[in-house]
């Protein structure tokens, strides 16, 4: 089945999503204020600072390997949608799809060519002329 998803990707999007909830920034607030709040007790020890340290460095190392995860998926299916636009609209340059994967250098060169078509086309409205049209693209 095409829209099938492993067990880990399944386990990636549920943990985003529900970190991403306001109700998990208040649950991480107030073990912050709780741990705050019992210092005086333990006498501000070592041990006192070293679980709330060793618990967010645990925290935030594996949450780093979900949201990259999460972030992955995001991006090649944003990918994917726009390869699909270029594919399906008439006159567009099928040339641009997947352009993730050129190097550096290649992606400058077509940088600067749009930048160059968005220049032109600001200078045509400053003269009230049209901004539309399919001008062609070719990296030099």
């Amino acid at each position: 089945m095409i829209y099938s998803s492993s067990p880990f990707s399944c386990f990636a999007k549920w943990t985003a999503q529900a970190t991403g909830h306001p109700a998990a920034f208040i649950i991480a607030a107030l073990i912050i204020i709780v741990w705050g709040v019992t210092g005086p007790i333990f006498k501000f020890s070592d041990t006192w600072q070293l679980v709330i340290n060793t618990g967010t460095t645990i925290v935030t190392f594996l949450m780093v390997f979900l949201i990259q995860n999460t972030q992955n998926r995001d991006s090649h299916a944003v990918q994917l949608k726009l390869d699909e636009l270029i594919r399906a609209v008439s006159g567009a340059h099928n040339a641009l799809l997947d352009l993730e994967s050129l190097e550096a250098a290649d992606l400058e060169r077509f940088r600067v060519r749009y930048e160059e078509l968005a220049r032109t086309a600001r200078e045509a409205l400053g003269r009230g002329e049209l901004d539309t049209g399919t001008p062609e693209v070719r990296p030099d």
